[in-house]
């Protein structure tokens, strides 16, 4: 269940970041309202899925596996060209979040 909780955490906040961007600083007002809507969704799932997981994996995921779709998002959605090195360093994040998560033992 804490995975479950903490895929729809990360497809709130990926979404929330999302609408970010298309908020352009706040001058458009539907954009800004998800933003606030998707992260504070984004949050109250995090805190659920701590009740399965460890806080250490749920805050490494969660980060680690937004920074890596919001990467990819912003190639397709805004055509934002990444330095090749980029690729590397977003490799890392996932080898990073893999080896976290297969060496905790959850509660």
């Amino acid at each position: 269940m804490g995975w479950i909780l903490l895929a729809i955490a990360i497809a709130f906040e990926l979404t929330g970041t999302i609408s970010m961007k298309l908020s352009a600083s706040f001058t458009k007002l539907i954009p800004s309202i998800v933003m606030f809507v998707c992260y504070a969704a984004s949050f109250t799932l995090i805190n659920y899925a701590l009740n399965y997981l460890q806080v250490s994996v749920v805050y490494a995921v969660w980060s680690g596996v937004g920074i890596v779709l919001i990467s990819i998002a912003s190639i397709f959605i805004f055509n934002e060209k990444l330095p090749v090195m980029s690729y590397l360093w977003i490799g890392l994040i996932v080898i990073g979040v893999i080896g976290l998560q297969t060496s905790s033992k959850g509660h």
